[in-house]
């Protein structure tokens, strides 16, 4: 619990409330108005919820200004250096690094866990064959409460955490499954001689007919992909996720309306409107009028993957997606591809044109996680539900701190009603 140091004084027709001040480990103080309605008669307005804390939470820090992500406290770029993925699905989850012992236990839970239903691969064939991947993987994670009755009762620590490991350890072989059925290929089972991400790769893109072996390169900057989008403290996908779960929804359900929520363009379809726009502009001499059109203020134009509505400085994670994106991009000697020209050619100048340094838009993480993934072959409809199942660790995490919250109350915010006053029905022969 914040500690009560302070306190803030409002004052409004000719009445003082006192409001106590939080002070977190980090970041500002804190406001608590949770009082104020039932003291002063009055809400707060605050649309998209961007000046209001709706939880207290030990699971990640960001510090926008400076361009910090803290996983658990550890930094983001110390755990993308030394860490691998279930490593952070582990700290995340349980608040600290496992020891050598509790690693080898963890990974072994999950890989027992990647197999789904078999009578799920029916429900898959429901869906037509042009179903976007999030479309599917919204309609078979909410479906995974109809086939895993075991692990609903969110009162069971003993079930919510194995809710937890069947989803960590299934949204990879659920998001290969939508791809490979919206391609109208065989469904490809799990293997559990292979790594998270090496896993992954292996459902997406080998086929009965002939053997595949994953490049450790791209094993690596996938699995720098799913940690470094595992945790982005309270967004739009994990309140939604916090929300839902407040209700006593069951996890699989609650994760679903994650999914639902990350599928807006807003949210997780960033990397893929990043490389619509370098397909957009074309050719890199077309990048001048492209730039021009970014600078007028009259023009609805946006360069995508540049900046961040969090982070105010640079984004941490953009570094580590850069080096694995030089390191896939030599491994498969992706060289004189016109797109990949042009985002080269566009990272230069954001990096050293006077106008993007001076408003500090450098190239994000959704900039360079776009050309890694086409360049290893995925579509851009890939491109979302592989930030689904990445962040689903995430969302889980979330989800279990909350329901341990005693404070925990059901979502409710309230409005300003800008409506009509109370008025009498008329009938309609009177209209």
């Amino acid at each position: 619990m914040a500690e009560t140091k302070r306190t803030a004084t409002l004052s409004f027709d000719g009445k003082n409330f006192e409001l106590p001040m939080l002070s977190p480990t980090v970041g500002p103080d804190v406001i608590d108005i949770r009082k104020l309605y039932a003291e002063a008669d009055v809400f707060t307005y605050d649309p998209g919820f961007t000046s209001t804390a709706s939880c207290e939470s030990t699971i990640t820090f960001i510090d926008g200004d400076k361009g910090e992500l803290l996983y658990r406290g550890y930094p983001i770029e110390q755990l993308a250096e030394n860490s691998h993925f279930l490593e952070v699905c582990y700290l995340l989850l349980n608040g600290s690094l496992p020891t050598a012992e509790q690693m080898e236990n963890f990974e072994g839970r999950i890989t027992r866990h990647t197999m789904v239903h078999e009578q799920m691969h029916y429900f898959f064939r429901g869906f037509r064959r042009d179903s976007h991947p999030m479309a599917t993987m919204v309609g078979v994670v909410g479906a995974m409460s109809a086939f895993y009755h075991d692990s609903l009762d969110i009162n069971d620590p003993w079930q919510r955490e194995v809710a937890a490991m069947r989803m960590i350890a299934k949204l990879p072989t659920i998001a290969a499954m939508a791809y490979k059925y919206s391609i109208g290929q065989p469904f490809v089972y799990p293997r559990n001689n292979l790594d998270y991400a090496s896993n992954f790769l292996h459902m997406c893109f080998s086929v009965p007919a002939e053997d595949y072996t994953v490049s450790p390169v791209l094993a690596k900057a996938m699995d720098r992909i799913m940690m470094l989008h595992a945790d982005h403290e309270q967004n739009a996908s994990t309140s939604t996720v916090r929300l839902a779960g407040s209700s006593g929804a069951n996890p699989f359900a609650c994760v679903a309306a994650g999914i639902a929520c990350l599928w807006g363009p807003a949210h997780g379809g960033a990397n893929q409107a990043c490389l619509e726009m370098l397909r957009e502009i074309g050719t890199v001499d077309r990048i001048p009028e492209y730039i021009a059109k970014a600078k007028d203020k009259n023009d609805p134009f946006r360069l995508m993957g540049f900046g961040h509505r969090v982070y105010k400085n640079f984004d941490p994670r953009a570094k580590v997606m850069k080096e694995s994106a030089d390191e896939v991009l030599d491994l498969l000697g992706i060289h004189d591809n016109e797109t990949l020209k042009v985002a080269k050619e566009l990272e230069r100048i954001a990096l050293e044109d006077e106008y993007f340094v001076s408003k500090k838009l450098y190239p994000n993480v959704d900039f360079y996680s776009g050309i890694i993934l086409e360049a290893m072959g995925f579509p851009t409809a890939m491109f979302t539900p592989i930030f689904a199942l990445s962040r689903t660790v995430g969302w889980i995490s979330q989800w279990k701190e909350m329901i341990g919250d005693p404070a925990l109350k059901i979502g409710r915010p309230r409005q300003l009603y800008i409506g009509e006053t109370a008025r009498d029905y008329v009938p309609v022969v009177n209209r």
